[in-house]
């Protein structure tokens, strides 16, 4: 697997070959690993469901399976603290699937090399065509759509918009991950308590 946006460094692409099968044998998709060195070492692991919507429990499942196959394969020479999170709602988009799927939404784009002299570029997305990227940008003030081809792209994430958090809202609804009721029974409750 050589996907930057996945994996940056090669010990990332290493972990993430380690990683993977592990986290896919789970039901869940590895969305980024990272490890970060500063003070203390840490690993991040990025995880999600085709369906959309990772919960605590879920993370914890993922923490204890990569644990058990990193220290078994041990590719981390320094003690680290492992880290492993849902993508959030202003997610990171690391594989071409994930530009289709927030097709209509806003997003930040870097790529590697200069592209019409810029290498940042902020607009709609506008799906997938073949190995392109399609984004809908503001040029003197007109609204035009470019191709950024997949392989250019350095950092990719959707921008936090009122629409995405509905979006992302309804998602969780569907899936049976937010539970209203939960939310009804402690308002009632509450406004019982206030009357006594």
């Amino acid at each position: 697997m050589n996907n930057d946006l996945i994996a940056k460094a090669a010990i990332d692409r290493r972990l993430a070959e380690i990683i993977t099968p592990v986290i896919e044998d789970l039901g869940f998709e590895l969305v980024r690993v990272r490890l970060m060195s500063g003070k203390s070492t840490v690993l991040q692991v990025m995880a999600d469901k085709e369906s959309g919507g990772i919960e605590v429990d879920d993370c914890a499942a993922i923490s204890h399976a990569v644990s058990a196959v990193l220290d078994v394969e041990d590719p981390i020479l320094d003690t680290y603290t492992l880290e492993v999170s849902s993508p959030g709602i202003d997610r990171p988009l690391t594989r071409p699937k994930d530009f289709d799927t927030f097709e209509g939404y806003e997003a930040k784009i870097e790529t590697t090399e200069l592209i019409e002299g810029r290498r940042r570029f902020k607009g709609m997305l506008a799906g997938l065509e073949g190995n392109e990227v399609l984004i809908n940008i503001d040029k003197d003030g007109e609204e035009v759509t470019i191709g950024l081809d997949f392989d250019w792209l350095s950092d990719a994430k959707l921008v936090l918009t009122e629409d995405l958090i509905k979006e992302m809202l309804r998602q969780r609804k569907a899936a049976g991950t937010l539970n209203e009721d939960k939310f009804d029974e402690i308002e009632t409750e509450g406004s019982v308590e206030e009357d006594m």
